[in-house]
């Protein structure tokens, strides 16, 4: 199921620290700026519309009414011990968010339309990310270079043993969870896992 800031479809159980979304809350959260905007406030900690606004190229007034929206369905809040005067800060509510393969079968299609979008903004923000770590590699020391990693795999699994190695990658990950030693730095890691049709 997706996870983080956001995740991939399935059925587990609810993750400490995480929002698992159902059919009122997808719908609130399915706008491309929306989810921007929260993935920028998990990634990066609080900030004003005004600084969202430049992160990512909007206008303040865009990035004031998208966050009211989140707001509205509960996915960031105030955040008052930063704010000075009549500067409102935000941050996000939780640390991630839980999706569940229901919304993306879902009879409604409207549900499936916001599930669709979710799930594809999710994606692209993976692309964008990688593009951004292979346009600034160089400026890293060496040995972050040589640690990151950009592989892929193919494996001949049942879908019971594609969901046994899902668990088992996300427990392996958790378990560096809140690790902050000297030199460390925030790393993104993305999992993507899913059956293709092979060619004849």
């Amino acid at each position: 199921m997706p996870k983080q800031p956001d995740s991939a479809p399935g059925s587990e159980p609810p993750t400490p620290g995480y929002r698992t979304l159902d059919a009122r809350s997808l719908r609130g959260l399915a706008h491309p700026l929306r989810i921007q905007l929260l993935a920028s406030l998990r990634h990066d900690g609080p900030a004003t519309a005004s600084q969202l606004a430049e992160r990512l190229g909007e206008s303040s007034g865009a990035t004031s009414y998208h966050l009211r929206q989140l707001a509205s369905h509960g996915f960031v809040e105030d955040a008052p011990e930063r704010g000075k005067g009549r500067e409102r800060w935000w941050k996000a509510a939780q640390e991630g968010t839980n999706f569940s393969s229901e919304l993306h079968n879902s009879p409604d299609p409207a549900v499936r339309g916001a599930a669709d979008l979710f799930l594809h903004e999710v994606a692209n923000i993976h692309t964008q990310e990688v593009g951004t770590w292979l346009g600034t590699s160089r400026e890293w020391p060496e040995e972050w270079a040589r640690s990151a990693d950009l592989s892929d795999f193919t494996l001949q699994l049942t879908p019971g043993q594609l969901r046994e190695l899902n668990d088992k990658v996300h427990d392996l990950i958790e378990s560096y969870y809140g690790l902050s030693d000297e030199g460390s730095a925030q790393v993104r890691l993305h999992t993507h896992s899913f059956p293709r049709r092979a060619t004849d």
